[in-house]
């Protein structure tokens, strides 16, 4: 049995994987979606103090409270700063480390600073930022997703990350799944500038799955087998399958 921890992107909610914890919970394994507060389910708990910290706390105490070891720690786009930053808390409890098309920061990075105060809506004068637009494959998905996309706290995307010492000096297993199906912009961006980054490390596994940003919606199923696939090879189920 492995135990994963999917943790959702900006303006969304754990719902934003409903369609991938079915499949991984049929193959018999656990799974948990935290909600970042302030966004999403927890919208109703938004104010002007929530920033990374915040979300990094939320993921870090669902693994302390629930004493999760070995976990399979995926970050979904925004996700990846907060799985970044939840290293320094549970570092020590993670198998495997999936960034899902999603920002890989170093120390002292922030959103607004990977996007030069672009791609994060419009870092102003209020203290809620906008969803950004996003696609779906399917316009039912789109109009029920789109629904629940709710505004962001600005701290969220201005706030630096910690890192205690770079990623590729933990002991866990590193991929990165990159979502190719749209063509790649110039300049191509955080997202493509990490793939080509992380193709070019032996301490890194790189993948990816043919659809736009929105991966757990568009491509559960595929998304699902690969996080399995990538689980099997990377020894995390050894021992406890």
């Amino acid at each position: 049995m492995a135990i994963f921890v999917l943790v959702h992107g900006a303006w969304g909610g754990s719902y934003g994987f409903r369609k991938v914890r079915g499949p991984l919970r049929a193959a018999g394994h656990e799974v948990f979606t935290p909600s970042l507060t302030g966004i999403g389910e927890r919208a109703h708990l938004t104010s002007p103090q929530v920033c990374l910290t915040t979300h990094v706390t939320d993921v870090a105490n669902t693994v302390l409270y629930e004493d999760l070891r070995d976990i399979v720690l995926l970050g979904w786009s925004y996700g990846g700063f907060v799985v970044t930053g939840a290293l320094e808390h549970v570092g020590d409890r993670v198998a495997h480390l999936v960034f899902l098309d999603a920002f890989v920061p170093g120390d002292g990075d922030s959103v607004s600073g990977n996007t030069g105060g672009h791609g994060a809506g419009v870092l102003g004068g209020d203290w809620l930022v906008p969803p950004a637009p996003r696609e779906y494959d399917d316009p039912a998905e789109a109009e029920w997703a789109t629904a629940r996309r709710t505004p962001q706290p600005v701290g969220c995307f201005t706030e630096r990350v910690r890192l205690p010492r770079p990623l590729e000096e933990w002991p866990f297993t590193r991929t990165y799944i990159k979502a190719t199906g749209e063509p790649r912009p110039e300049p191509g961006g955080p997202f493509w500038a990490a793939a080509d980054r992380v193709r070019q490390s032996p301490a890194w596994r790189y993948r990816e799955i043919a659809t736009n940003h929105m991966i757990p919606s568009n491509r559960p199923d595929e998304l699902a087998r690969l996080l399995l696939e990538l689980t099997l090879e990377g020894g995390a189920l050894q021992g406890r399958v």
